[in-house]
């Protein structure tokens, strides 16, 4: 895929009888970075689809771990897609569908939500990639979505909210999930996020300390 910061591969893919596409992203394709630990973007990949599919939403394509053609790496379904549609032009009428992403991103501390990593899909789907910069245990919270600051969160989304911190206590199985991917530290940092996201009950303001927006926005 062109004009990608690390590897990115279209792949055809087989399963249970059926072909379909996927984005293949190898470890050996992952250009350095000095504030993520070499060789982790693929693993953070894996785990933002992890907490998506223990909150039930957002919508992340299915992702796991695979060796392929390059090597270890991550594997992600392909959605199709219109590409001229984004986070810009798609906020007012899908607020709701960006209000979950944007808990989303405080939980998993994504460092690089772009609005072009909002993708509406054919089925007429919000659906979000590029997930390898996050899970840090530092603030690192970089996204071009703020316009819910300060807003209440809405019960119904409270109530999921709840239900993922219990997964992510010890014993729980997205925190066993998240434990084979990511750092414990990172792990706890995951959980602790949510905990004082719960404990607010508003969306959150940006961090004083961390440059709030993506560059570039799109």
């Amino acid at each position: 895929m062109p004009d990608s910061s690390n590897d990115t591969l279209l792949a055809r893919c087989h399963v249970e009888g059926e072909e379909c596409f996927a984005i293949y992203k190898p470890e050996r394709g992952e250009t350095p970075l000095w504030d993520f630990p070499e060789g982790t973007l693929h693993r953070r990949e894996v785990a933002a689809y992890v907490v998506a599919d223990a909150l039930r939403w957002p919508n992340v394509p299915p992702t796991v771990l695979r060796d392929g053609p390059e090597g270890p790496g991550s594997l992600q379904l392909f959605v199709r897609f219109d590409s001229s549609q984004h986070y810009f032009t798609l906020g007012t009428e899908r607020a709701d569908d960006f209000r979950r992403v944007a808990l989303f991103d405080v939980i998993i501390n994504n460092a690089d939500r772009k609005a072009g990593h909002c993708l509406l899909g054919d089925d007429g789907k919000i659906w979000l990639i590029d997930h390898g910069v996050s899970f840090s245990d530092e603030p690192k919270l970089r996204t071009v979505i703020w316009e819910f600051v300060g807003e209440p969160i809405p019960d119904e989304l409270c109530a999921d909210l709840t239900g993922l911190a219990t997964a992510l206590e010890p014993g729980g199985h997205a925190r066993a999930e998240l434990r084979k991917l990511l750092a414990e530290p990172e792990v706890a940092a995951t959980a602790d996020r949510l905990g004082r996201l719960l404990a607010l009950g508003r969306f959150p303001e940006p961090d004083p300390g961390v440059r709030p927006f993506p560059w570039p926005p799109i």
